[in-house]
């Protein structure tokens, strides 16, 4: 076993800075997609906004279905359930929500998985883990989440 006067900084600084990466990663390269513009990756300050925009939508459907004394006593699965909903639907028909509308980013299919044939299977893959939030605020090297990586998809600008 080496020492540790033995170890350079060069032996273990490739993993300790996050490995190699190239000047594509993170913004769509790899996934042939433009650095800039139209069809490329949307950056994370869109797609938060995106999601707290469908979440008051959420709120308010919600809201108006379930009519509580107060905002305080809604029921937040009852949310949950609107939202999950509001992204199946929309993101498997129309390929984007109404955050995603409002802010300029459509979800379009990089490739199909196999076993996921239409966009119906698509949409409730990536809402499920969308709803689990953690594969949702994990990303990989181009930025995409979890999510979008486990149903073929990637969320890019207009």
């Amino acid at each position: 076993m080496a020492s540790p006067e033995d170890i350079s900084r060069e032996d273990v600084g490739s993993w300790l800075e996050g490995g190699r990466r190239d000047d594509a990663a993170g913004s769509g390269g790899r996934l042939g997609l433009p650095e800039t513009g139209p069809g490329s990756l949307a950056r994370l300050g869109r797609r938060v906004v995106a999601l707290l925009v469908d979440w008051a939508v959420a709120t308010l459907i919600a809201y108006l279905v379930t009519t509580p004394a107060s905002f305080a006593e809604l029921n937040s699965w009852v949310t949950l359930g609107v939202f999950a909903l509001e992204n199946v639907l929309l993101v498997s028909t129309a390929g984007f929500t109404i955050g995603h509308r409002l802010l300029g980013m459509q979800v379009r299919t990089l490739g199909a998985p196999e076993g996921m044939a239409n966009g119906f299977a698509r949409g409730a893959v990536r809402t499920l883990l969308l709803c689990l939030v953690i594969p949702a605020v994990v990303w990989d090297r181009d930025g995409r989440g979890l999510h979008d990586r486990a149903a073929g998809t990637v969320l890019v600008r207009r």
